[in-house]
């Protein structure tokens, strides 16, 4: 045993080198402002509007929002082209599911801290598709678009905008959907804008980017 620890604690800081994100970094709790207060009249506001989207919505949307509600990373390609599919770009795939991997814990400890219903917990007629098991506030969902697009606009820097178009609307339609309010949304983008900066600082990222740039470069049909 005592031979297995020393290897372990060799091995922990090249191990931890390869991490994108430290431990508590960022920290949701601090970098974000409560969510409204459970009664108050901005609570209520939120409410509603939810109820006024999912309302208004249409079919046409209804089928966009579950299609994003899987968070694959591939919804991207319309904005991105042909050259974005599965298995044409093996390093970027590689780097995008490390990325997804890796921020789970910020987004969940702020959703564990404040622990928000969601708008169908609050009026059932909202009810869409499963229930889900974690909180409202922020919207992961929103969040995990958010660090998808900004990571995807800097490898495809000449389709950015519409890159960023679709990870705005990965928030959106989970407000369409009652799953989420708009300041769940809200808050999901400035969590997932802090996670990318953290990223951009963090050497095993830059290196990672850097080596699905190159992929990219020298692929066919990039444009």
């Amino acid at each position: 045993m005592p031979t297995f620890l020393l290897l372990l604690c060799l091995a922990w800081p090249m191990w931890a080198s390869d991490r994108y994100l430290a431990p508590g970094h960022p920290d949701g709790v601090a970098l974000l402002a409560p969510p409204p207060a459970p009664g108050s009249e901005e609570e209520a506001a939120d409410l509603q509007m939810c109820r006024d989207v999912v309302k208004a919505r249409t079919s046409a949307e209804t089928a966009r929002a579950m299609e994003d509600m899987k968070l694959n990373i591939f919804n991207f390609a319309p904005a991105i082209g042909p050259i974005f599919q599965p298995g044409k770009l093996p390093k970027t795939e590689a780097l995008l599911a490390k990325i997804r991997s890796e921020i789970r814990e910020s987004i969940d400890t702020p959703k564990n801290y404040w622990k928000r219903r969601r708008p169908y917990q609050m009026d059932a007629s909202l009810a869409f598709g499963k229930a889900e098991s974690s909180f409202s506030y922020p919207s992961g969902h929103s969040a995990v678009g958010t660090v998808q697009a900004l990571v995807l606009a800097e490898l495809f820097p000449d389709r950015r905008e519409a890159i960023l178009a679709l990870g705005r609307q990965i928030g959106w339609d989970r407000v369409l959907t009652g799953y989420h309010f708009l300041t769940d949304v809200r808050a999901g983008r400035v969590l997932g804008q802090a996670i990318v900066r953290e990223m951009m600082a963090n050497t095993a990222f830059q290196h990672d980017l850097a080596e699905a740039k190159a992929e990219i470069a020298s692929a066919p049909q990039t444009h």
